[in-house]
């Protein structure tokens, strides 16, 4: 089993910057990734990252303002966040899934608990 842990949410105004960081345990050599779940609206891929860290993918609406990255030795990966804007907030969601392209469905992912951010104006 794949237990997965968040980290680093919090307040934060527009244009702001916030790092959230997930690490897991119970197995390694996970694709990895974030998703994120506003009020009132369904959950959505943010982006994820391979196994080897050397590919990544993101939403259209993140690309240029946040970045994934993964330290293997840690089994800890992590979303730098820029230029945040209200449309943001939301509860950011780690997952973790065994093959990359399911992990961009989330289908099968693993869950983490999830961590709130919010981006005040």
């Amino acid at each position: 089993q794949v237990h997965l842990v968040e980290s680093g949410g919090g307040l934060v105004q527009a244009g702001g910057s916030l790092r959230l960081s997930c690490t897991a345990s119970g197995r390694g050599s996970l694709a990895m990734g974030w998703f994120r779940q506003a009020p009132g609206k369904e959950r959505e891929f943010v982006g994820a990252i391979t196994r080897d860290g050397l590919s990544t993918d993101y939403q259209e609406s993140v690309k240029g303002r946040f970045a994934i990255s993964r330290d293997n030795a840690k089994n800890t990966i992590y979303l730098e966040m820029s230029r945040l804007i209200p449309e943001d907030t939301a509860v950011y969601y780690c997952a973790a899934d065994v093959r990359y392209m399911s992990m961009l469905t989330g289908r099968n992912a693993y869950w983490g608990q999830g961590t709130q951010v919010t981006v005040s104006s």
